[in-house]
């Protein structure tokens, strides 16, 4: 797989932040005003942050990649990659605060928003790229091997 370009960091970056903004925006409008309790209005609110994360790729970053399947079937990879990304963050949690002993709201901070958040956006970075968007990409890298004169390899597809 070849490297992201500026433009594909730069397009997963700007769809992640603005995922966050209605994340972060919905969950606490749904605690305050409608006043639901915390782990309902979390859940709420990160469907609808995967939502807009994945609008954001597939209408955005990913565009020129039709992968040939559903958005049904995009959408449910991209949010079971997401709740890969949100349990990296919570075992980060978990590991400083009873496996290291740092039980304060600022190390549960610092391992579960600024440690646990980087190692989740590799992965979901990863992921998206490779998991829910992989198939035109691929197609793409070929494609392009075949133009520029390189050979794209002897390899038969899986369909023949």
């Amino acid at each position: 797989m070849s490297r992201p370009s500026p433009r594909e960091l730069l397009g997963f970056a700007v769809a992640g932040i603005c995922a966050y903004a209605a994340d972060l925006g919905l969950f606490i409008w749904l605690r305050g005003p409608v006043g639901l309790d915390p782990l309902t209005a979390k859940a709420l609110s990160f469907v609808a942050g995967c939502s807009v994360a994945y609008a954001g790729n597939a209408l955005g970053t990913y565009r020129s990649r039709s992968a040939g399947v559903s958005r049904l079937r995009q959408y449910a990879v991209f949010f079971a990659v997401n709740i890969a990304g949100a349990l990296v963050q919570l075992l980060c949690i978990a590991v400083s605060h009873y496996g290291l002993g740092y039980t304060s709201q600022r190390a549960d901070t610092v391992s579960g928003a600024g440690i646990g958040m980087a190692l989740a956006t590799v992965l979901r970075f990863w992921g998206t790229r490779t998991l829910v968007f992989r198939t035109a990409g691929r197609t793409a890298d070929r494609t392009a091997d075949r133009t520029s004169g390189r050979t794209a390899g002897t390899e038969a597809s899986w369909t023949g």
